[in-house]
């Protein structure tokens, strides 16, 4: 069974097509990141119309590249939330028209759904039940996945996101966008506890996150050295202020797999790619016998074919959307 898959959500024009959920047979994604750098982050008008003039020829890569006609798409897998508004409409409109002009079932998918099923395509053997650890630029989730397309959402960040920290840090250090990958780079050459920047672990045994305090301690930290005037070592800032949120990602984690008595645990979404993250939870996961997934580096950050991983099985589960599906910026797991 074969979908094509759409993703809109932000600032990449992705398109895949995607066999059984699980093969990929073709991935294509544009993304606007050198045209959204000049002014520090992501435009949202700039985004949507950018999508509106890729998305065409984007599709047609993605059939070329996968050796399929529109005539051998089983239903079509669109991202409808949670992002930007307009790009997200962009995309559930050309995938609605696929959808009517073909004749074919439309499936609306949850982007954070997306993140986890990456998985699904990165690993042949990795399967429900699972902890999923969801870190990208607009959301941190810790996830109970009970089955493929059943969610029970455990923890999720109060304030910032794990992203949104490391990009708002990266500008306050000066770096250019996006700044995660930057920090990541900084902090290879930095002392990790050069710096005590705190760790929020909010209320006793609460599994929720909040990164808005240690981001403001950061900031705090450099506007007191520039008003002494003495020497900022950004190195150690980004390896301080990694090292910080890290801790409470592990403490968080490991906590419910013990709890919940599981031995798998997933990481997703764009922060996933750091790699940092990737050493220390490899490192912890092996010290407390646990079964590490972590999705390729192409499927961490945002694209199609994880979008049509998690609308493979959400159509076999019975789900479909009509023709009037409405895009949710807000759209929670």
């Amino acid at each position: 069974m074969k979908t094509l898959a759409i993703e809109t959500s932000c600032d990449e024009t992705s398109i895949a097509v995607i066999e059984d959920g699980r093969k990929i047979l073709s991935n294509i994604i544009s993304t606007q990141i050198e045209t959204h750098r000049k002014f520090g982050g992501v435009v949202p008008e700039i985004a949507s119309r950018m999508h509106v003039e890729n998305i065409t020829k984007i599709m047609q890569i993605a059939l070329d590249d996968a050796k399929v006609n529109l005539s051998e798409i089983d239903f079509i897998s669109v991202t409808k939330g949670p992002g930007l508004v307009g790009a997200l409409l962009v995309g559930v409109s050309f995938a609605k028209a696929l959808a009517y002009s073909l004749d074919i079932p439309l499936v609306g998918v949850n982007h954070i759904e997306g993140h986890i099923c990456a998985n699904y395509l990165s690993y042949e053997d990795v399967e429900p039940p699972f902890i999923a650890l969801v870190i990208s630029g607009g959301h941190t989730y810790l996830v109970e996945v009970i089955g493929y397309d059943k969610y029970n959402v455990i923890g999720r960040t109060r304030d910032d996101a794990v992203g949104e920290a490391f990009d708002k840090v990266a500008r306050a250090l000066g770096l250019a966008y996006p700044g995660g990958p930057l920090i990541d780079k900084l902090a290879k050459n930095g002392n990790p506890q050069a710096i005590n920047f705190p760790r929020i672990y909010l209320e006793e045994n609460s599994y929720d996150f909040s990164f808005s305090g240690l981001k403001t301690a950061v900031l705090n930290y450099l506007n007191q050295k520039k008003l002494k005037d003495e020497e900022i070592c950004v190195e150690d800032v980004a390896a301080s202020f990694q090292m910080a949120i890290i801790e409470v990602l592990c403490e968080k984690t490991f906590r419910l797999l013990k709890e919940k008595k599981m031995n798998k645990l997933v990481i997703a979404g764009g922060v996933a790619a750091n790699s940092a993250i990737r050493d220390i939870f490899n490192q912890k996961s092996l010290e407390n016998n646990i079964k590490l997934y972590i999705p390729k580096i192409n499927l961490c950050t945002d694209n199609a074919a994880m979008i049509g991983s998690a609308g493979y099985y959400s159509y076999i589960a019975g789900n479909k959307s009509t023709l009037d599906l409405k895009v949710n910026a807000n759209l929670s797991l």
